[in-house]
């Protein structure tokens, strides 16, 4: 069967055929980097990570490129806020997304490139787009003639009379139109900047992705994705200043993932209801928030809360468990061949489910419900006076494959002394600090990792459970 993925662009399900047999270019638009990614931006990093690790799964070979945009407005804000360049802003919570989405499991990009260390290639893309007509230079900043690209509106399926002026489309007076949008920003005093054909300043937001892409991947790549949120304006600019530059499509294939609201509520800072990464897997295990996210299907909302989490993570135990019996199983089993072909047939039928949900718009719930049938039927099977090696291998080897395609880990690393002295150093001093609610959660994540803390008059002594 082969893969079939729902495009925004035609607001249907179709048949996946890459430009290249064997080989898929797929971009991802990655975070601005002035603060801790909140779970909004963890999502579309898991749920594109676990996307090109099924399309590997299945013999693709992915070319996978995820942005930075390392200044821009927030940045320039949170860089004065912290009497820091921007750079340093930057670079601090690039280190930061880096770890974490590496504890979600999710894998590096082949390449990650950053505005600042692109600068030429952003500046030659509007250069070009300017000598063609589509673009012009207003007072240092340069637009894009929305209107000089007749497709506009194609990917949000809405028409340029239509559209109105929103949050990201600034009115001003330089503009020869108000659904003009900014490729250059002339440099406002005290700003950072770089010097250009139009005086110093920097690029627009929309600029960088499409220049990237080109260096990167090319004209024309398979799979663009992103957040929904992305797909008007962003996402709309990027294919109206890719194409008029090229003459060619600019992606294939658009995927976006749905909205994150927090305990039935949209998640937003005005509420208050932002909610880090950072600080979630201080508290839970990173691989139950990344089960969590792919337990709904990627384009759907997904509703977030403590409770749902905890659920999530009985339900992690119960698969790690399965596997775990197995294995303990299989130092008592035995090399019988007795109807082991008949177990082998149903481990067969549940990995082809697997495929066939995974298949169907990367349906990961789906998936995952294959993964309790997995469990269920190990389960079954150990309860078998007599086990067959073959047969416990088999049950393994699936349980570590497929979880391996969704960036799930079945086996938690031990953490090194030095590793536990810090945390437990942490722990007092949060004691001393009154601080017991983040002394709790350091005792309960050392408990996790199966360590026990053991406060004694002479200090606290911890063994391995």
């Amino acid at each position: 069967m082969a893969i079939q993925l729902y495009n925004t662009l035609t607001r249907k399900k179709e048949k996946f055929v890459p430009l290249e047999e064997g080989k898929v270019k797929m971009y991802v638009c990655g975070p601005t980097v002035y603060n801790y990614i909140h779970i909004g931006n963890a999502r579309p990093a898991i749920v594109f990570d676990t996307v090109r690790r099924y399309l590997e799964y299945r013999g693709y070979d992915v070319q996978y490129v995820s942005n930075f945009t390392d200044v821009d407005d927030k940045l320039i804000r949170a860089a004065h806020q912290l009497g820091e360049d921007v750079p340093i802003i930057a670079n601090k919570f690039i280190d930061a997304y880096f770890e974490d989405i590496s504890a979600l499991g999710c894998k590096k990009a082949d390449f990650h490139p950053r505005v600042m260390e692109n600068m030429d290639t952003i500046i030659n893309f509007i250069r070009q787009l300017v000598d063609k007509g589509y673009a012009y230079e207003s007072e240092g900043d340069v637009y894009f003639r929305t209107r000089s690209f007749n497709e506009y509106g194609k990917l949000s399926h809405q028409s340029i009379d239509e559209l109105q002026v929103g949050a990201r489309i600034e009115v001003g007076d330089k503009k020869e139109d108000d659904l003009d949008f900014a490729l250059w920003k002339a440099a406002k005093e005290g700003e950072i900047f770089w010097e250009s054909p139009w005086g110093p300043g920097r690029p627009g937001w929309h600029i960088e992705c499409s220049a990237m892409v080109k260096k990167y991947l090319g004209d024309t790549i398979d799979i663009h994705a992103g957040g929904q949120d992305l797909t008007f304006p962003h996402h709309e600019n990027e294919i109206a200043q890719s194409e008029a530059l090229s003459g060619k499509t600019f992606a294939n294939y658009w995927m976006h993932n749905g909205y994150i609201n927090i305990d039935n509520e949209k998640m937003s800072k005005s509420l208050g209801n932002f909610v880090l990464v950072h600080d979630i897997i201080q508290k839970h295990d990173p691989q139950v928030l990344r089960l969590f996210m792919l337990s709904v299907h990627y384009r759907n909302p997904i509703n977030y809360s403590e409770e749902l989490l905890e659920s999530t993570k009985a339900a992690f135990d119960r698969l790690t468990t399965s596997y775990q019996n197995l294995k303990h199983r299989r130092e008592a089993s035995t090399n019988l061949t007795a109807d082991n072909q008949v177990w082998l047939d149903k481990i067969t039928g549940l990995r082809e489910q697997f495929i066939e949900a995974m298949d169907d718009d990367f349906n990961t719930a789906l998936a995952i419900s294959v993964l309790f049938e997995l469990s269920k039927l190990a389960n079954y099977y150990l309860l078998e006076k007599n086990t067959a090696t073959q047969v416990i291998d088999a049950f393994t080897t699936e349980f570590e494959e497929l979880f391996r395609v969704l960036g799930l880990t079945l086996e938690k690393e031990e953490m090194l002394d030095e590793e536990i002295d810090v945390l437990i150093e942490k722990r007092i001093q949060a004691r001393k600090d009154r601080n017991f609610q983040l002394a709790d959660q350091i005792r309960d994540q050392l408990k996790d990792m199966n360590i026990i803390l053991e406060d004694t008059p002479q200090g606290t002594r911890w063994k391995r459970g």
